[in-house]
């Protein structure tokens, strides 16, 4: 009897310790700060336009025809490396070598009658010197003989045009380049008019591309020209090209009511994976600074709530209350006297904490620039919170002055 009334009040002691321990867990975490911090470091901040065009040659040579006749032989074809002056293609040469055979013959026939007038001129003029002709008549042998001139020289440039219309029959390349198009066939008959048809197209150099970026005008006024590009293909998603701004042109492009202009990128392209047409998402990097001081943009935006910070001065007065309370309500604004950017960190220190005022500079949305007032290691908040034994307050980036949502705040009982 004795051994388990002793059993009884050891298991009974054992439970108040078990509970002593317990409640002084809860009492210990009544009160606490937990918080979200950030370490002041040193980074890069980068700035980007983004912009979709398509990717072309630098320069694309559309080679045509200047007479008409049917094609009699190719000799490249799709992706033909060429040389400049290098046959492509010939059209039949038959009709065009009867035409000069048939010009020749005119500016002989010419050659012979201006001969025959010219005789006639001279011994008429000899005739109207002695006075035994008639003026008229002598008037009537120089019309003869000037007509004669004129149609020689009509029937020669004939000639030279239909000599000319021979060689337009071999159609050579104008440029060093590969062929990206061929829009004939051999027996194909092409037309010359007031439009050249196009036979083929020749990019000249396919290790130096292009893109044409439509840029929005609300970001053109950022763009200039020597700014860094980075960009990528669907063809090669993990792949990052990389090029240069050498253009921006003046003549907007309206569609659907959206003006863009247009942005000329060049981009090296030593391995040819780039090619014609493709569409390259890019971003231009029109802001790029390295090494700076940097911190987490939304320590910027902290403001620990008023009775958040009232309630952990209870459990530490030794931090500044006054100080504190001027800083609760700051907000970031624009010093009168250096017009620059002024804000406030909340650096921590142990169980203390304390505003900072710091002067900002670049930001990218996620990391801003820190100028001066704070060092780089230091230790500052993005946000807190504060346990208790039923309830959780949290301080973030919210403003303090927003209203509550019903239920929220800790509740006392």
């Amino acid at each position: 009897m004795k051994k388990k009334l002793i059993i009884q009040i050891a298991l009974g002691v054992i439970i108040l310790v078990i509970m002593f321990f317990v409640l002084k867990a809860c009492q210990s975490k009544n009160g606490e700060i937990k918080f979200e911090t950030t370490l002041v470091s040193k980074g890069n901040i980068n700035n980007t336009v983004t912009a979709t065009g398509t990717i072309q040659a630098v320069k694309t040579v559309a080679v045509g025809t200047q007479v008409s006749g049917v094609i009699k032989k190719l000799y490249v074809d799709f992706n033909s490396v060429v040389k400049k002056g290098q046959i492509l293609a010939k059209i039949d040469e038959t009709p065009l070598k009867a035409t000069l055979d048939q010009s020749l013959a005119a500016v002989v026939s010419a050659k012979a009658d201006l001969l025959f007038k010219k005789t006639t001129f001279d011994r008429y003029k000899a005739l109207f010197e002695k006075k035994l002709i008639a003026k008229a008549d002598y008037d009537q042998a120089v019309m003869n003989f000037d007509q004669s001139k004129a149609n020689l020289s009509n029937a020669q440039s004939t000639y030279d045009k239909s000599k000319i219309n021979l060689e337009y029959a071999t159609i050579y390349s104008p440029i060093d380049g590969v062929v990206l198009n061929r829009a004939v066939d051999e027996g194909q008959t092409v037309a010359s008019s007031f439009n050249t048809p196009t036979l083929f197209s020749i990019a000249n150099d396919l290790t130096q591309m292009r893109v044409e970026a439509n840029v929005d005008e609300a970001d053109i006024g950022q763009v200039k020209l020597g700014q860094r590009v980075e960009f990528n293909v669907d063809a090669y998603q993990d792949v990052k090209f990389t090029g240069t701004v050498t253009q921006i042109r003046l003549q907007p492009v309206v569609t659907s009511n959206v003006v863009t202009y247009t942005v000329i990128i060049e981009a090296p392209n030593p391995d040819k994976k780039l090619m014609p047409g493709m569409t390259a998402n890019a971003n231009i990097f029109v802001q790029e600074a390295n090494d700076l001081i940097v911190v987490d943009s939304k320590a910027l935006r902290f403001k620990p709530d008023s009775k958040l910070i009232a309630d952990y001065m209870k459990k530490f007065p030794q931090i500044d209350k006054d100080k504190i309370n001027q800083e609760v309500s700051g907000t970031v604004k624009k010093s009168k006297r250096d017009n620059v950017k002024q804000s406030t960190l909340w650096m921590k220190n142990g169980n203390d904490f304390k505003p900072v005022k710091v002067i900002t500079g670049l930001s990218d949305g996620t990391k801003t620039e820190i100028t001066s007032g704070i060092l780089v290691g230091n230790e500052v908040i993005m946000s807190m919170e504060l346990a208790s034994s039923d309830t959780t307050q949290t301080a973030t980036v919210k403003s303090p002055f927003a209203p509550s949502r019903p239920g929220q705040g800790s509740r006392k009982k």
